[in-house]
């Protein structure tokens, strides 16, 4: 069948469409992407205003009439942090709704760690022993740890790449002080859940997820998105390490020069590259590799798990 699933994330509303059916790979058939940045329009409320719920309306009409173009036989749409923590999240659900008549599910954020997980243990299958994933969103910091399909553990914490640009880096270039103060709050606030992981000891296997994280590996060396899925990428903390001071010299129009950069996410990279550092340092990994797939992965594995139940009890 082919399916689509719609993400409404903090920084873009993207609509990824598969072939796929239960125990095989879904195979991408086409991408539709926007880029909205919900989590830096959020007012000193903590409300998404009248223009980006304008926005998000129309980027997602466009994204279900992009769907039923390629012949969609349903459409998975789910929100995350953005969305899950605006104080009119409800209000804008229901104009959501009854503009477009797509029920948004909002995810928390333990949920999209615990999809996240899953798609990670997909691709790297069973051999990878003990999983630590780490994915680094516009609004939020997921962290899931476990032996199966399903992690020990799966935490969610605000430190997405987004929301921190906005609250903690407004200069261009960045202030060498705002820097140091962002770095000892995302220091802290990982500190606060590494002892729920470390508890099950260390993990045979690293992994990250996320534009945020693939961004970091290309500028320190990894292969270009061009070279397949299927070429192994990785990320060092000492590679990292060295990256941060740059990051923070260069103006955004000098990381959106970077290769592998895109120039709506070149403003976060720097805030990106303090959570992943902070998370690597704190969780004693040296190096860690990229994983394909994500939440969007996810959410499309989980629904193919379901679906024999579901054909069964239609008859």
């Amino acid at each position: 069948m082919r399916l689509g699933v719609l993400d409404v994330g903090s920084n873009t509303v993207h609509l990824l469409v598969v072939d796929a059916h239960p125990g095989a790979r879904p195979l991408p058939a086409h991408s539709h992407k926007a880029e909205l940045r919900l989590a830096e329009l959020l007012d000193e409320d903590g409300a998404i205003g009248p223009e980006g719920v304008d926005r998000l309306v129309a980027t997602i009409t466009g994204a279900l009439q992009a769907a039923e173009d390629k012949g969609c036989e349903d459409v998975l749409p789910f929100a995350t942090s953005a969305v899950r923590e605006a104080s009119n999240a409800d209000q804008v659900l229901a104009r959501v709704r009854d503009e477009t008549g797509i029920d948004l599910a909002v995810l928390s954020g333990a949920e999209e760690a615990r999809l996240t997980f899953l798609a990670a243990r997909r691709w790297f299958g069973w051999s990878s022993g003990r999983l630590l994933v780490l994915d680094i969103g516009g609004g939020s910091l997921e962290i899931a740890y476990g032996m199966d399909e399903e992690p020990d553990v799966a935490v969610s914490l605000p430190l997405g790449a987004g929301r921190l640009t906005a609250g903690w880096l407004p200069g261009d270039p960045a202030d060498p002080a705002e820097v140091k103060s962002l770095r000892r709050h995302v220091r802290a606030s990982i500190a606060r859940s590494v002892g729920e992981f470390t508890r099950f000891g260390r993990p045979d296997h690293v992994v990250a997820t996320s534009k945020t994280f693939k961004q970091l590996a290309r500028i320190a060396g990894a292969a270009r998105s061009a070279d397949g899925l299927y070429v192994q990428r990785g990320l060092t903390r000492k590679a990292l390490e060295e990256w941060v001071p740059k990051l923070t010299a260069m103006t955004v129009e000098q990381r959106g020069e970077l290769p592998g950069v895109s120039e709506g996410r070149a403003a976060q990279l720097l805030a990106g590259a303090l959570v992943a550092e902070g998370a690597m340092d704190l969780f004693g990994v040296e190096e860690l590799e990229i994983c394909p797939w994500a939440l969007r992965e996810g959410v499309i594995l989980r629904r193919l798990d379901h679906l024999p139940a579901e054909r069964a009890a239609l008859g």
